[in-house]
């Protein structure tokens, strides 16, 4: 018997779903960013992650379709094993990461004093990383 193929992605994984934030009216999230890196935006809003910012999960689904700005909601992957597309500084297996600009991810920095309050922007688990493309982590 051969050795199974093993969908990590379907491990642990925990799901919330959010409003979508908004710039003048119009959606920040459209289909095209299924599948990227999420953070809050304001209360109970989410928007894909801009550079340095705390990594809430993964998008995972929309509701409605793009022409239906002020109702859609957000499904958002926010604990379990994902993966997620990477940017400069890449991150390295056993690492932990932050949110990078356009709904990436990067290496997270080292704890300093300009840290948010409640501790370092750090999230997850480095489990592998694709070259330059992307990285499957455990998000705890």
């Amino acid at each position: 018997m051969g050795v199974r193929d093993q969908n990590l992605e379907a491990t642990g994984a925990v799901y919330l779903t959010f409003d979508v934030s908004q710039t003048a009216g119009v959606d920040d999230l459209k289909d095209s960013d299924i599948g990227k890196a999420m953070m809050l935006a304001s209360s109970n809003r989410v928007k894909a992650t801009t550079d340095g910012a705390l990594l809430l999960g993964k998008l995972v689904a929309l509701t409605l379709t793009d022409a239906d700005n002020g109702k859609r909601k957000a499904t958002v992957q926010v604990a379990g094993v994902m993966t997620l597309g990477i940017s400069a500084t890449y991150p390295t297996t056993g690492n932990r990461i932050a949110g990078a600009a356009n709904g990436k991810v990067k290496q997270a920095p080292v704890l300093t004093g300009y840290d948010p309050a409640g501790g370092n922007i750090a999230r997850g688990l480095v489990l592998s990383v694709n070259g330059t493309n992307d990285c499957t982590l455990l998000l705890d």
